[in-house]
């Protein structure tokens, strides 16, 4: 049968949670009351949010439909603050270990949107390609090594198409770094293919940070040259690459410099083995565009080779991963594996606040909306993580109990509604409960603008 966890550390989780709202509470600038009961709306809604307006309709926002639009577009949310705030209420017994991922909030045929581009999908396709126009989010989120899917979102930022998306995840990751508190454990932040490893490495040089990114199977890397004096009777400049390790190719692969062998549920006998001080190839175009000579940046190259892989990947039969790692020190190749394989709890956070909570649900016209939906969205995931043990497990009759220290993330939604009416609430109630007069009869608005898809450039 599952055990209640003792009195006392419930009592400290729900002044931690209180603690939270209020400060939650303090982040919203104008119409905060109405942005706060939306917030607690989207969480005590019967069932997943489909449909923002009916959220007006609950017995926690106490508002009409009308205050609920002009949240959204006249609303303030400090962003800074929001992520000191989530810093500050971060999990301290989660390892320091932050999975960075894009999600992609869809806004096809919403012509007089601003700032969309295009961005890959894998489920829908635009005229035959597998790509969908809309806004692109990056999340920041502290991963925990349990059995579980719960993360703790730090940040979210939308990158816009025009901007670099390296330059901006480097920005976004120094800014998370430096909240962080000095002393501790060097943080871990975890990407998956698709991200530029060199790019990162060498904008995070000066920063207090390791960089754990999936790289292809197919890349090409390069020692150090040989030291010494220039043979005699060769001419042009000094060699910058030394001997060439193919990842395809197992015989170019030099005497690895740590190995480790580990046992794991999933994936049997796995055997994790590094290469230290190697570096790519680097080019003068892209980044490095304008360069007389591009920098070489050294990090560390990781194998990992599993006995088994799980059924849901087994159509993939790619039993190696290849990783690139870069930061002070040297890698911990256990904490490496580890990480990398609870990079996908991110992306079960993004289905969880896209199919229940509703991020992606409404329909905003600007992106300065869609940036204040996220943040209310991020902010009512994070109640429901400190809620985790002490809302009351309201089990439907074909699941099985569990502790409370074990609940899903929709579990602990679904009790959420009576425990947010046991601890109140920081929001005003509303001034007047009569109906605005609305727009006057006979105005007539112009045409919105149509803003054009951008398309970046390669």
């Amino acid at each position: 049968m599952p055990t209640s966890p003792p009195l006392a550390a419930r009592a400290q989780e729900l002044e931690q949670l209180v603690e939270l709202r209020n400060g939650f509470y303090d982040c919203l600038g104008s119409w905060a009351d109405a942005l706060f009961e939306l917030t607690d709306a989207a969480l005590c809604a019967p069932g997943p949010v489909s449909s923002v307006p009916a959220l007006s309709l609950g017995p926690t926002f106490r508002r009409s439909h009308g205050s609920l639009y002009k949240a959204l577009s006249r609303g303030e949310v400090d962003a800074d603050s929001m992520r000191e705030l989530l810093v500050r209420y971060r999990p301290q017994g989660w390892p320091a270990v932050f999975a960075v991922d894009a999600s992609t909030w869809e806004r096809c045929d919403a012509e007089t949107s601003p700032e969309r581009g295009f961005y890959h999908s894998a489920s829908k396709h635009s005229a035959g390609q597998p790509i969908v126009a809309g806004w692109s989010f990056q999340w920041v989120s502290q991963l925990n090594f349990a059995p579980d899917s719960w993360t703790a979102p730090l940040d979210a930022l939308r990158i816009a198409p025009g901007e670099d998306a390296t330059t901006a995840t480097v920005a976004q990751v120094q800014r998370v770094t430096e909240m962080l508190p000095e002393g501790g454990a060097v943080p871990m932040f975890v990407f998956d293919a698709g991200y530029d490893p060199a790019g990162l490495t060498y904008g995070l040089a000066d920063v207090r940070a390791q960089v754990l990114v999936r790289v292809r199977g197919d890349r090409v890397f390069y020692t150090d040259p040989p030291a010494g004096p220039r043979p005699a009777g060769r001419a042009g400049r000094p060699r910058r690459h030394g001997q060439r390790f193919k990842l395809s190719d197992d015989k170019t692969a030099p005497a690895p410099d740590a190995e480790a062998r580990l046992e794991d549920p999933r994936y049997g006998k796995v055997r994790v083995r590094a290469w230290h001080n190697l570096h790519p190839r680097l080019h003068c175009r892209g980044r490095w565009a304008g360069d007389g000579l591009p920098p070489v940046v050294r990090g560390s190259v990781i194998r990992v080779d599993v006995e088994r892989l799980p059924k849901a990947s087994s159509r993939a039969n790619n039993k190696v991963l290849w990783l690139w790692w870069s930061g002070p020190g040297q890698p911990d190749l256990e904490l490496c594996l580890n990480a990398y394989l609870h990079r996908f709890d991110l992306e079960h956070t993004y289905r969880f606040v896209k199919n229940t909570l509703g991020w992606t649900t409404p329909s905003p016209r600007t992106p300065e909306q869609a940036d204040r939906w996220t943040w209310l969205t991020v902010a009512a995931y994070s109640q429901l993580r400190i809620a985790r043990g002490i809302v009351e497990d309201l089990r439907l009759p074909w699941e099985r109990p569990r502790d409370p220290g074990k609940l899903t993330p929709g579990r602990v939604r679904r009790g959420f509604s009576s425990l947010r009416a046991a601890i109140g609430t920081p929001a005003n109630p509303p001034k007047s409960q009569k109906a605005g007069p609305g727009r006057p009869k006979g105005t007539r608005r112009p045409p919105r603008t149509r803003y054009p898809v951008i398309k970046k450039t390669a």
